[in-house]
């Protein structure tokens, strides 16, 4: 039987992406599987909404209340939007799984760029394995939560036993990342269809179903301020930027997807726009449906026994079977967001070790022949973040660096490359997604904005914090930095001596690369033929 002409198409694309990814020096390794709407569905579940605005509540209720909530995510997502603009203009570039460390060496200086990439390369890889624990440490939680609720608030989970649930939930998510790529490409959809469905119900059935008692008038709802954090109001309200900070990232999802997806260059820039414009403007709807109807007492909501925030709110507006009604279809999203999240770890990870940039790049770089997907890098993303998952024995402010880390990793890997594009010394060439004469106001902005949201993370929640109180985020990444710093700079063995870059494994015809290459990897170092 012939081809349609839809297959025609989609086998003529999938050539154009194959020879585009040829042109940036890599050969096509995975079936381009994912569409638009599933390359927008992966950023959108990451995100997770509800379930991160849930996991999150407990750091905007202290810092602010109703206006850190109404207020404080409408002037963040403003800079987050504008940080996704400056990413998808790379994106359609140079679109390739390596991205952002790929970029940092395309467009950097020749005297700095195997540094700045080896920097970002660790960075992001370090960011999206935190944002695959903190994810799945929320999930846990949430699961822990829910069985409080159905209790009758008499089991309060301990720190052993929700280290176990995570355990468990990384061991799934490593096993459904494993799979074929048109598998995961067709989860996203469901998981679009169910993070939308949950927002829409949260935004309705909330101002719907809670009692007069619980109910805020627009004065308190807009206007109320709550600070229970110590530091002065204005820094408290800074500080509650943490919730959407922490909520809308990730943005560097659907770039790692780039040799997965169909018309990469138009379908990675958009698909990362309309999901954080959307985000921002669902999550926005749903602080506000919150503000309206949590009630004014937000020290009892802080302390509720259900030991969750957004748990305790939805419990008093609807009722035990109500909020677990909700709460199940909460920790399905939450699940369903570390599966992507994991995902997009997996890819970065083997895009970092197809150079040969992480121990072990020789096993790393694999793709199983049964599923076409790195299994490896699925299963070391998962047993990284089970070590990161260690950090909850430390107490709940050192897990929280977890959620810190994902954040703080992600824009260190963000800020070198768009800066790189600027100060760098090599030509512009755009992709079709272009900004022109806005691209560099936008990604100053951007940039600023970022290195803000820096200083704030790595504070900690309140002055003169004790040892169990501070700010784990700046330890955890420094120690993280220095490792990578040593290695890159250890005698003999350290990535100085082999690290390249980005090297390519195959030439596209007048590209002006010279001869193909191959690579062979060999503990970690890459050895280059011609």
């Amino acid at each position: 039987m012939g081809m349609t002409k839809m297959s025609k198409d989609h086998a003529i694309q999938d050539d154009v992406d194959a020879l585009e990814l040829a042109r940036l020096g890599y050969k096509q390794e995975f079936k381009r599987a994912f569409s638009p709407l599933e390359v927008f569905g992966l950023v959108f579940s990451i995100f997770g909404l509800f379930p991160s605005i849930a996991s999150v509540l407990t750091y905007a209720l202290p810092n602010g209340g109703p206006v850190a909530l109404v207020w404080g995510w409408g002037v963040c997502c403003v800079f987050l939007v504008l940080i996704s603009l400056a990413l998808a203009e790379l994106g359609s570039a140079a679109p390739t799984s390596g991205g952002l460390y790929y970029w940092s060496f395309k467009f950097g200086s020749p005297r700095w760029r195997r540094l700045l990439s080896w920097i970002v390369g660790y960075s992001n890889t370090i960011g999206l394995i935190a944002g695959v624990a903190s994810v799945d440490w929320g999930c846990a939680v949430q699961l822990m939560a829910a069985v409080s609720i159905g209790s009758n608030q008499t089991f309060t989970a301990t720190t052993g036993q929700t280290f176990g649930v995570y355990v468990a939930i990384l061991l799934l998510h490593a096993t459904i990342s494993s799979l074929a790529t048109a598998i995961v490409a067709k989860l996203q959809t469901v998981y679009v269809v169910l993070n939308v469905l949950l927002c829409l119900a949260i935004i309705i059935a909330l101002p719907a179903a809670t009692p007069e008692e619980f109910k805020n008038p627009a004065s308190y709802a807009l206007g109320g301020f709550t600070n229970f954090s110590g530091w002065p109001d204005g820094f408290a309200f800074c500080l509650s930027f943490l919730a959407p900070l922490w909520t809308i990232s990730g943005f560097d999802a659907s770039l790692h997807i780039s040799e997965e997806a169909s018309n990469a260059a138009v379908a990675v820039p958009w698909a990362l726009i309309a999901a954080t414009t959307t985000g921002g403007i669902l999550g926005w709807a749903i602080n506000v449906a919150i503000a309206f109807r949590m009630g004014t007492d937000v020290e009892g909501i802080m302390n509720s026994p259900i030991g969750q925030p957004m748990a305790a709110i939805l419990f008093n507006s609807l009722g035990q079977k109500g909020t677990l009604a909700v709460w199940s279809v909460v920790v399905a999203v939450q699940f369903f967001m570390g599966t992507s999240s994991l995902l997009a770890s997996s890819r970065q990870t083997f895009a970092f070790a197809r150079d040969g940039g992480l121990p072990f790049s020789r096993y790393l770089y694999r793709v199983n022949r049964h599923t076409q997907t790195p299994v490896n890098c699925a299963w070391f993303s998962a047993f990284i973040a089970l070590l990161l998952g260690l950090l909850a024995f430390a107490g709940s402010t050192a897990i929280s660096a977890i959620f810190s880390l994902g954040v703080v990793g992600l824009y260190i890997a963000y800020i070198i490359p768009i800066i790189s594009r600027f100060v760098g010394g090599t030509e512009w060439r755009p992709g079709p997604f272009n900004m022109g004469r806005l691209g560099l106001p936008v990604a100053a902005i951007a940039v600023a904005w970022m290195i803000f949201s820096i200083v704030i993370l790595i504070f900690p929640s309140s002055p003169d914090p004790s040892g169990p109180d501070m700010n784990y985020t700046i330890v955890v990444l420094g120690a993280w930095i220095s490792l990578c710093l040593v290695y890159y700079y250890f005698p003999v063995y350290g990535g100085v001596h082999w690290f390249h870059g980005p090297i390519a494994n195959v030439s596209s015809a007048g590209d002006g690369q010279g001869d193909t290459k191959s690579i062979n990897v060999e503990d970690g170092e890459p050895y280059i033929e011609k």
